[in-house]
């Protein structure tokens, strides 16, 4: 009995069971991905960034001003009484409103605020000092500030001024000692004045008026080293022997006997005259010494 060969269905082969899956698997993903967010990998577009802003730099004024010894007495806030508002500058009119064109002699002159001792600076004047102005906008409307420091004897009176219109307005001005040290953050002004091992800082900020003190702080700036006392060198007892002792002394008796050794010489007690040795700065030499001979006694004469 014969059997006919079973016949084996096809495989599918691995390519085209790729493309029956493949529109399956790519309706899958998108229905899986959330609305409005791009596909792993793609660029994303979150909308304008908004700048970076940097802080504000610290722009010294006047750095080849030397440091304070000691810092001024701090006045208390609130011990002040309220102040007028700041009135202009009489017979001053600043050219085009820009402070960096007003002559600075005729601006001493005319401000009431400047005393005498300060008008001293405008003619030769021992130990007073005027300083080249410095601009710094301190309002923040973006148009500079003039700064202006007279040095006295002892002192710096420090200035500050400011436009309106074509009128200045004097909106700061404080006593310092000498050799303070100042520096603008922004539209904030700082004056230091260091004392030992620390540092006194004083901030002035605008209040729309004048400058105001907004904030003071002491900061340590390391300690002060003081020379250390150098300790005394200890002496060495000096042991003085008696006269007629030592190596130079004459000896008697035993093997020596009859031979007389030179003594140590003595100091001289007068001054020494001009072309002996002493003036000279020559030593003195010992004698030397001569061994001592027997004298022979004649004998006495006698008679046959």
């Amino acid at each position: 009995m014969s059997t006919a060969p079973r016949r084996t269905a096809a495989r599918p082969r691995p390519a085209r069971r790729l493309r029956v899956l493949l529109p399956v698997l790519l309706a899958a993903a998108a229905l899986a991905l959330p609305v409005g967010c791009a596909a792993p990998g793609e660029l994303r577009d979150h909308g304008a960034v908004t700048p970076a802003t940097p802080s504000p730099a610290r722009v010294p004024l006047w750095p080849g001003a030397p440091t304070a010894s000691s810092p001024t007495p701090l006045e208390p806030t609130g011990s002040r009484s309220p102040e007028p508002a700041p009135q202009p500058v009489p017979d001053l009119v600043v050219p085009g409103q820009d402070v960096t064109a007003v002559d600075v002699r005729a601006l001493l002159t005319k401000d009431p605020g400047v005393t005498q001792d300060e008008r001293r600076v405008l003619e030769p004047c021992p130990g007073c000092e005027l300083r080249a102005p410095e601009f710094r906008d301190l309002t923040g409307d973006g148009r500079p500030e003039l700064l202006l420091a007279v040095g006295l004897a002892d002192t710096v009176v420090l200035h500050v001024y400011t436009a309106s219109g074509d009128r200045l307005l004097p909106i700061h001005r404080v006593s310092l000692l000498k050799g303070f040290g100042a520096e603008t953050v922004g539209t904030d002004l700082w004056l230091y004045e260091p004392t030992g091992s620390f540092r006194t800082g004083r901030l002035y900020h605008w209040d729309g008026v004048r400058l105001v003190l907004a904030d003071q702080k002491v900061e340590g700036i390391g300690p002060t080293q003081e020379p250390q006392p150098t300790p005394p060198t200890a002496e060495k007892p000096t042991v003085e022997k008696p006269p007629g002792t030592g190596p130079s002394a004459a000896t008697g008796g035993g093997a020596g006997a009859g031979v007389v050794k030179p003594s140590a010489p003595s100091r001289p007690t007068s001054t020494p005259s001009a072309g002996s040795d002493a003036a000279v700065g020559k030593q003195p030499q010992p004698t030397p010494a001569r061994p001592v001979t027997p004298t022979a006694m004649p004998l006495p004469e006698t008679k046959p």
